[in-house]
C-alpha cells in the first residue's frame, strides 16, 4: 500500500483529516504500515505502545488480565473499527494495561504511536478524536463492568447471544463453550450449565460446533 493509499483510507476514517495541515497528513502516512495479523496472534500487550490500529479486515480482542491469569473481555473490534487504547503514549490518561489478540486472521493499518501523538499536540481536532473515540469505548467497557456485576447468569448469556445474532445475522453461532466464557469474563463450567438449561427449555441447540438459536423470541425475552 503506497502512502495515496493510506491518505485515501484515512479520509474515509478520520473526520479531522481535512482540518490537519498536509505536511501532518504527509507524517501520518509515512508513519504508517499494512500488518497482517495471524488468528491467535498477541497484537498489544500490557503498558507498551504499539500504536493506532485500523481494522481492514478479521477482528481484534481487546481485554485485561489479572496477576493470576485470568482475563475479561472489554470489547471486540470488527472491519472499520479503530483501536486507540493500544497507543498509550497517546492518551496520557490510560494507566491500565490492555491487551489486544487477534481473533482471526486481521489485515490492518498501523499508525505509528509516538507519531501520531506527535501529530495530535499539534493538532487539537485531532486530540479530541483521539479523546472521543477512547471515551466511546470506556462505555463498552462500563457495560461489560454492568453485566458482570449486577446480571444474573441467564441474562448475560441472553444478551451475548442477542449480540452475536445482530452481529452475524445468523442463527448459527460458531463459538466453542471456552470463546463464549471469555468474552464474557465467566468460567466454561457456568456457561455450559446454562446453555444446557436454555436447550432443555428449547431456546438453543448445542453441538461440538457452536450454539443454535431455536427460538429467538423467547431468547429475546431473557435480555429484558
Amino acid at each position: 500500500m503506497n502512502e495515496s493509499r493510506f491518505a485515501s483510507i484515512y479520509r474515509e476514517t478520520f473526520p479531522f483529516w481535512e482540518k490537519v495541515p498536509d505536511r501532518d497528513k504527509d507524517y501520518i502516512c509515512q508513519n504508517s504500515y499494512d500488518v497482517t495479523y495471524p488468528k491467535g496472534k498477541n497484537v498489544h500487550g500490557g503498558d507498551e505502545c504499539s500504536g493506532v490500529i485500523l481494522v481492514r479486515s478479521g477482528s481484534l480482542r481487546l481485554y485485561m488480565m489479572s496477576d493470576e491469569g485470568k482475563d475479561i473481555t472489554l470489547y471486540r473490534l470488527y472491519k472499520g473499527d479503530l483501536c486507540m487504547l493500544s497507543a498509550s503514549c497517546v492518551l496520557d490518561a490510560i494507566t491500565f494495561d490492555v491487551f489486544v489478540d487477534a481473533e482471526e486472521d486481521s489485515e490492518c493499518c498501523v499508525i505509528s504511536g509516538p507519531a501520531f501523538a506527535a501529530v495530535s499536540e499539534r493538532n487539537p481536532d485531532i486530540r479530541i478524536f483521539a479523546l472521543e473515540t477512547a471515551v466511546s469505548r470506556f462505555s463498552d467497557v462500563m457495560w461489560v463492568m454492568q453485566q458482570i456485576l449486577f446480571m444474573s447468569m441467564d441474562k448475560r448469556l441472553a444478551i451475548f447471544l442477542s449480540d452475536e445474532l445482530a452481529r452475524t445475522g445468523s442463527s448459527a453461532i460458531g463459538l466453542t463453550h471456552e470463546q463464549i466464557a471469555r468474552y464474557m469474563g465467566s468460567a466454561r463450567e457456568v456457561v455450559s450449565r446454562m446453555l444446557k438449561y436454555f436447550a432443555s427449555e428449547g431456546i438453543v441447540e448445542v453441538s461440538r460446533g457452536g450454539v443454535a438459536i431455536l427460538d429467538k423470541e423467547r431468547l429475546r425475552k431473557l435480555t429484558v
